[in-house]
């Protein structure tokens, strides 16, 4: 495992220097939230302390062997009709002490009319995104997991195709004792296979750096994350003024350092209100700066909440976000055909 680990290291590192953030890559449906836990903890996180197996898409490393036999089923209705679907499940290998997931993630756009440049009808097709991971992680002593990811995506937008391979490596530190869980995650390291105009020039992908810290109180029912994201790149705040004319780059406070900062993080807190109950809650700084446009602003941007129901052998998890003036669903179910949850 750790030699396939870092070979599959130096492979895709020599393809990822210098990629960028979104809006400047392709595939940029990778960094969205696959299960209502990730959506609920705010679209990022990578150290949470659960036994969710949808939570291997962020990090390889959270897979664990009590994880055998589980599968996640996510179903998430974003605006304008589009539509997400996920599906992961994961197995324990015994003689080698090695957990391994797969699961897909699809994005459909629905039905799009078709034109040409001066907006004659050519007819209609169905863009969609998806793409196929599988995940192993191993415990190495008694604290450290870690874990490899290797991803085939593909998007297919009418006659403009794409594909492409990528990887993530993550590497976690969990002490029980404490209640404490420490993350750090290198995604998206990869290349195109094909361009969507067929030629030789290939675009960068969502390449991502993040780190996370997860503690749960000894005393008390709750559980509190800190995760922060695009560590590669201190300044990724858009400052887009045809959005933002009005309020000016000194009252949005884009240019300061302090903004800066906090737009790579997110913070979540989870209460665990019995055996069979959890709420959660999250707030993602960049996200709230990106939905503040202009004449379109609220004041609950960049908050998510959801809700969990644990029964013996299914999970029932409930995310909701707010964009402006609109809200976002998602629901999953875990179901674990042979033990329980």
């Amino acid at each position: 495992m750790r030699r396939v680990l870092i070979i599959a290291s130096i492979l895709v590192c020599s393809n990822s220097i210098g990629q960028t953030l979104g809006g400047n890559a392709v595939f940029n449906f990778l960094n969205y939230s696959n299960t209502a836990q990730v959506s609920a903890l705010g679209g990022a996180n990578i150290s949470t302390i659960g036994n969710d197996v949808g939570m291997s898409f962020q990090n390889p490393a959270l897979l664990r062997p009590e994880m055998h036999h589980q599968a996640s089923a996510s179903f998430n209705v974003f605006l304008a009709g589009i539509k997400n679907y996920s599906l992961v499940s994961a197995w324990h290998l015994q003689p080698s002490a090695i957990n391994i997931a797969g699961g897909i993630n699809y994005f459909n756009y629905g039905n799009i009319t078709q034109t040409d440049a001066s907006g004659n009808i050519l007819g209609n097709f169905r863009p969609a995104d998806y793409v196929v991971q599988v995940m192993a992680s191993k415990q190495y002593h008694e604290r450290f997991w870690y874990g490899l990811t290797l991803k085939y995506i593909n998007s297919n937008y009418g006659q403009y195709r794409s594909s492409g391979l990528a990887a993530d490596i993550g590497v976690l530190y969990h002490d029980t004792a404490r209640q404490i869980q420490v993350s750090i995650v290198i995604k998206n390291m990869g290349t195109q296979l094909g361009t969507y105009d067929g030629s030789n020039r290939k675009e960068e992908l969502p390449f991502d750096i993040q780190a996370g810290i997860t503690k749960r109180l000894e005393k008390a029912p709750f559980q509190f994350s800190l995760t922060a994201h695009h560590l590669q790149q201190f300044n990724i705040y858009y400052n887009d003024t045809a959005f933002r004319f009005s309020e000016g780059e000194l009252g949005y406070g884009g240019n300061s350092t302090l903004q800066k900062i906090f737009s790579h993080l997110v913070l979540s807190a989870q209460a665990f209100l019995n055996e069979k109950l959890e709420l959660t809650t999250a707030y993602n700084f960049q996200r709230r700066q990106d939905l503040n446009a202009y004449n379109l602003t609220s004041g609950l941007n960049g908050f998510t909440l959801g809700a969990t129901v644990l029964l013996k052998k299914l999970q029932i998890r409930y995310a909701t976000g707010f964009y402006q003036r609109n809200l976002f669903h998602q629901l999953s179910l875990n179901l674990n055909w042979d033990g329980k949850l």
